[in-house]
């Protein structure tokens, strides 16, 4: 007698998992996307509220109001960092590109969770690897002019107060004080400000037993080392 013929239909294991991981991929797709559409509506929406619609960007007084509601003041540093983080490149003015840039880098689509996010940010900028660059940043940023290379020493002994005053009091005090006597000088160049970094990193202070003269710094570091030891004498 032949074998019966199986009634049984043939099992279909292979393309059902197939087709539910499609379907599962494309709902969680969907579903990151909706995440994603809120997440960046929000931060429209607080953009929105800060900036100057004729101008499409938040200008001065949208910074002001949005320091106000962060409870900081609009000459504290977090916001000079805060600039860095959206990569602002002109000062007191933030685009939506800009803003959507650094908010989202922060994770931070409410006021609440910005002014969370202030010593976070501030611990980052502070590592080795990004504080040259935020040092950089600063001179730049405070440049307001078209094809201007150069701070004003007033601009310059503030500038260094506020970013490097926390880290190297005593040779910030010493040179504000060199650049505020001095004639030599009226503005200081990149060149200048970021090797001033440089002197506070590896230069000892206040003896300079480790200066170099004949080392590549700049004439008016020289200079402010020859004041630094004709004032201790």
């Amino acid at each position: 007698m032949p074998p019966r013929a199986s009634k049984r239909k043939a099992n279909p294991t292979k393309s059902a998992p197939v087709k539910s991981l499609k379907v599962d991929s494309v709902r969680s797709a969907s579903s990151k996307g909706k995440v994603v559409s809120k997440v960046t509506q929000s931060i429209d929406n607080l953009f929105s509220l800060y900036a100057n619609q004729s101008l499409g960007s938040i200008d001065p007084d949208g910074v002001e109001a949005l320091c106000s509601d962060l409870g900081v003041d609009h000459t504290d540093v977090r916001i000079l960092m805060l600039a860095w983080k959206m990569k602002a490149k002109k000062q007191g003015y933030f685009s939506q590109d800009e803003w959507h840039l650094g908010l989202k880098g922060l994770q931070a689509d409410s006021i609440t969770k910005l002014k969370k996010a202030l010593p976070k940010l501030e611990a980052e900028v502070m590592m080795p690897a990004n504080f040259e660059d935020f040092y950089t940043f600063a001179f730049r940023y405070c440049l307001t002019e078209d094809k201007q290379k150069c701070l004003d020493i007033d601009s310059i002994c503030i500038l260094i107060d506020l970013i490097l005053g926390s880290q190297f009091r005593a040779q910030v005090d010493s040179f504000t004080e060199y650049l505020k006597s001095q004639t030599d000088y009226k503005v200081l160049n990149m060149d200048q400000w970021t090797n001033f970094l440089r002197f506070c990193q590896e230069i000892s202070f206040p003896d300079l037993k480790d200066y170099d003269t004949d080392q590549a710094w700049p004439v008016v570091l020289d200079n402010f080392v020859d004041w630094v030891k004709e004032k201790r004498s």
